[in-house]
């Protein structure tokens, strides 16, 4: 879907291996569009893994799992990118605190958050895959 050898997609794939904030929309059971940020880590291929609380955007998941991410674009109407997916908890992937590429990524901020790897894994406990199905943006 992510095709590096055109310009647009190595624009993508450097956000979604640079940025560290993506903003995921889920939609409440009311069918209410909620955006978040969240920070996220590309697997390289289809798909996006991200660590949640479990509350309202679990909720909103299993009530509807289509989700879009957004990254900001350049502030003047380009780079702009809008990947659509199926997210699912995904049981088996590791915790926030054993994920060793999410850790490399967060560490920094995790520790700017006045937490530990181990106080962040047991509050964002629930790991979510997110499978990328569209991906539109100039």
């Amino acid at each position: 879907m992510i095709d590096e050898g055109t310009e647009f997609g190595a624009r993508v794939a450097r956000h979604l291996r640079e940025e560290v904030v993506v903003w995921m929309t889920t939609v409440t059971p009311a069918a209410a569009p909620v955006p978040r940020p969240v920070w996220f880590i590309w697997d390289g291929g289809e798909s996006v893994v991200m660590y949640s609380q479990p509350k309202a955007r679990i909720r909103n998941l299993e009530s509807n799992p289509r989700v879009t991410l957004n990254f900001d674009g350049d502030g003047d109407g380009g780079d702009i990118v809008v990947l659509s997916g199926t997210a699912t908890v995904d049981a088996d992937l590791p915790g926030a605190g054993d994920d060793p590429a999410y850790l490399a990524k967060y560490d920094e901020h995790i520790a700017r958050l006045g937490m530990t790897p181990d106080t962040f894994a047991r509050e964002y406990s629930v790991p979510v895959r997110i499978r990328l199905t569209n991906l539109q943006g100039h």
